[in-house]
């Protein structure tokens, strides 16, 4: 994951993919993984012999809202992490301390973490998606590609470079780059895949990513469609659907993913929902095709 949020404020205010400020709010609560991997907090049962006179007894989890844009769809959580605490939640990211405290909350998730522990089987599906439109890179950027285990064009491309805060170690014939060593790199096809609902504000990763990027590169973005955004598509009222908030803060519409990739000074190539295998479910994912916009 890419942290480089922006201080745009703690809790949105405003839309994170089209800045509009027509947003409805519904109560949700972050789940209890995520509140004791950033901010060490637990849920608590509050009984009666805490002697509290105007608070009922009950469970207390770490609460928030759920916004929605009635401008372009987007559904996201409004509070908008640091890169202190991206850096707690995503250092190491899937590796033995996480994986047991995630089972701890969330039990049967080791289990399901085996999944994620080779090449992804929906990847190449991806790669044969970019083929059909683009040439087959020689040099490839992938932006918040955690080892390059699931990077498109692995075995094809001459070159292959990951950014990612994670810290993983990436794995052979992956490279590991910094902000400063891409800038001295010039790329066929830069990656941005499962991202960009991870970060706060993916406006400022998009802007970081088109500085990297020449007349010739292509963008490859891909998100989450969410099952919410695809049932409920065009709905007014998303907020009331989603109480509760985990790693994905954002959930992008097809039009939100529009508006942010236009903002972002992006011009539009393609944009199609993938459905795809995760090995143990299905799910369906947007693609994006986009370059440089012209001037």
């Amino acid at each position: 994951m890419n942290a480089n949020g922006g201080n745009e404020g703690r809790v949105a205010s405003s839309c994170i993919c089209c800045s509009g400020i027509k947003i409805n709010k519904s109560p949700a609560v972050l789940m209890p993984f995520i509140a004791k991997r950033i901010w060490d907090y637990d849920p608590v049962e509050i009984t009666a012999d805490w002697g509290f006179r105007d608070i009922k007894p009950g469970f207390a989890y770490s609460l928030c809202n759920s916004v929605h844009c009635q401008s372009c769809g987007a559904l996201f959580l409004d509070i908008r992490f640091t890169d202190r605490e991206l850096s707690f939640l995503y250092e190491g990211y899937r590796d033995d301390a996480y994986t047991s405290l995630r089972e701890l909350y969330e039990p049967g998730y080791t289990e399901k973490n085996k999944f994620f522990s080779g090449r992804a089987p929906y990847i190449d599906g991806i790669e044969a998606f970019l083929s059909e439109r683009i040439p087959t890179p020689n040099k490839i950027l992938d932006w918040g590609g955690d080892t390059g285990i699931n990077t498109p064009f692995l075995s094809k491309a001459k070159e292959v470079h990951v950014f990612d805060i994670s810290g993983m170690v990436t794995i052979d014939g992956v490279k590991a780059v910094s902000l400063d060593e891409i800038k001295k790199n010039q790329y066929d096809l830069i990656i941005c895949s499962q991202v960009l609902e991870h970060i706060p504000y993916p406006h400022t990763i998009l802007q970081d990513i088109v500085s990297a990027m020449s007349d010739s590169t292509i963008l490859y973005l891909e998100v989450p469609y969410e099952e919410v955004m695809r049932e409920f598509s065009g709905s007014p009222d998303l907020s009331q659907r989603k109480r509760h908030w985990h790693e994905h803060i954002n959930f992008f519409s097809l039009n939100s993913m529009c508006k942010l990739v236009e903002g972002a000074g992006l011009e539009l190539i393609e944009i199609v929902p993938n459905e795809i295998s995760l090995g143990w479910r299905t799910a369906v994912v947007t693609s994006v095709l986009c370059r440089k916009a012209r001037a």
